[in-house]
């Protein structure tokens, strides 16, 4: 059994875990926060830090690896020297994971980009991203492409090695390519970018240029791309004998362009509409979402 605890997610930083419930061990999905802030809400989740076995990295950009440095060392005290997986040309493009790379172990996140043009309803594209699987903490991670202006950018699926429980997870990406579509099927936790609303991010005090970028396909997901494809891996699931989610996580909600409030209903109505009774959650800026 799989918990996912939301540390921060939004545009100031944004860091997970994911833990295996049995075990107490977990691995770690981006680190855009402080040190306090980070040890602080995994005491609140009930987590011990030092069980972290593995740390991935979506992408480059600051909001996701700005703290990650400074908290690895912390971890190296406490006698926690997890592995980075993280894409070679996200380092050579940050110089925060650079340093990270100098101090650390950095392992190549292998893309599975290719697996998104051979995605079919017969989930050839699960078959070819499981080729790609990481195996830390007694958990299965899968990692798939995601669609963002980064050197390179994944979400990831999580699967319990034991009982087969399963986490998706995408943020950072302006549409949800066809790898990331059958990777988050058949899953109880789905955590799912719903970064803007396009009217108020029209409306915002953005510049032009800023605006085109989160609304492009290299962007973020608005309120009403997740609720599209949250109805669709329902559908999906429910024609496939697969489970459908228990819970969902709106993820990287604008403190700006969006209201917690506005992307929760809006998940919501798509539930309601696909007469599905999962629980909508939002991952916060400030503070811990945990699910179990």
């Amino acid at each position: 059994m799989l918990a996912l605890h939301v540390l921060a997610s939004g545009s100031s930083g944004n860091a997970a875990v994911v833990e295996n419930v049995v075990t107490g061990a977990g691995v770690l999905i981006d680190c855009g926060i402080c040190k306090r802030d980070f040890l602080s809400r995994c005491d609140q989740a009930g987590f011990d830090p030092a069980r972290i076995e593995a740390a991935f990295v979506t992408h480059e950009h600051g909001d996701h690896v700005k703290g990650l440095g400074v908290v690895l060392r912390g971890l190296a005290k406490l006698g926690c020297q997890p592995p980075i997986y993280v894409a070679r040309g996200c380092v050579a493009n940050s110089d925060a994971l650079a340093k990270v790379a100098e101090a650390f172990e950095v392992r190549e996140l292998a893309t599975t980009a290719n697996a998104g043009a051979t995605a079919s309803a017969d989930g050839s594209a699960k078959a070819a991203a499981r080729a790609s699987v990481i195996e830390a903490a007694g958990v299965r991670v899968i990692p798939f492409a995601t669609s963002h202006d980064a050197a390179a950018s994944f979400g990831f699926r999580i699967e319990d090695a034991a009982d087969g429980d399963a986490i998706g997870y995408l943020t950072d990406s302006g549409v949800v390519t066809p790898a990331a579509h059958v990777a988050l099927a058949d899953v109880r936790i789905l955590a799912l970018e719903s970064n803007h609303d396009p009217k108020m991010l029209a409306a915002g005090p953005y510049p032009y240029v800023v605006k085109q970028r989160i609304a492009s396909d290299a962007g973020h997901l608005s309120n009403g791309q997740a609720a599209a494809e949250l109805a669709a891996l329902v559908s999906a699931s429910r024609a496939a004998g697969q489970r459908e989610p228990q819970t969902v996580v709106a993820m990287h909600i604008s403190q700006n362009n969006n209201e917690y409030s506005l992307a929760k209903r809006t998940l919501e109505a798509a539930l309601a509409e696909a007469n599905c009774a999962a629980d909508v959650l939002c991952g916060y800026q400030d503070r811990l979402t945990s699910v179990r």
